[in-house]
């Protein structure tokens, strides 16, 4: 059963949500999302699965991600916001406070996620006309006053975890790849991959200049 698209409905839990309101995410043009942070799915894999089969049906919406800084609290959640705007969405991040989540179908649906209860989360999904007008109008103020993501990251360290720290000191002391995989315990290829989400954290073209981007913000001495 889908949502009754005349009517203002509240849904309970992500699977409702999944089952009753899926049909909005495919059928649309354009995704609006505001967010304190990343952590706003409770159910695990849900939005991943979301994502994934939009893509089988057709190609993406115009994306608009908006976050406040919690968002790159961690190593994690900033690469995810950089692989969200390496794959075609607009990101940028707000200093003043977010709701849990909004999200916004095509200017015509809203949906606001309340703060899980008892390890549920409430979906209202709004389809009164008034009501989603005033909810695009604040986004889209809200949005204009927000950094784009690669501003506001510019001028500020990256979140790094201290195993990505201690990949960084293995890098400025000299060693192969080979040698710094054995002492931290790694395969080759994890290193590897480790190195490059670390360059790419530092917005560094090379391991060269990653350490130089690491002594200046005070990563590593």
């Amino acid at each position: 059963m889908s949502v009754d698209l005349d009517r203002n409905v509240v849904l309970r839990g992500e699977a409702e949500l999944a089952e009753r309101a899926g049909p909005l995410f495919f059928a649309s043009e354009e995704f609006a999302c505001a967010a304190t942070d990343l952590n706003t799915w409770a159910l695990p894999g849900f939005r991943e699965r979301i994502v994934a089969e939009r893509r089988r049906l057709r190609p993406g919406p115009d994306a608009y991600k908006l976050y406040n800084p919690a968002a790159l609290a961690d190593e994690e959640s900033e690469r995810h916001l950089l692989e969200l705007a390496g794959g075609g969405a607009r990101v940028r991040i707000c200093t003043a406070p977010l709701p849990h989540e909004t999200i916004i179908v095509d200017r015509r649906v809203a949906i606001l996620a309340g703060p899980p209860e008892a390890g549920v989360r409430e979906y209202t999904v709004v389809r009164s006309p008034g009501v989603v007008k005033g909810v695009v109008s604040l986004f889209w103020a809200t949005w204009d006053k927000a950094a784009d993501l690669a501003d506001y990251r510019r001028d500020r360290p990256p979140s790094l975890s201290e195993e990505s720290r201690a990949i960084l000191r293995l890098l400025g002391g000299g060693l192969k790849d080979e040698a710094a995989a054995r002492r931290l315990g790694m395969s080759l290829r994890t290193y590897r991959r480790r190195v490059a989400e670390i360059l790419t954290l530092l917005n560094a073209g090379s391991r060269f200049q990653a350490g130089l981007r690491a002594k200046e913000y005070g990563l590593i001495s």
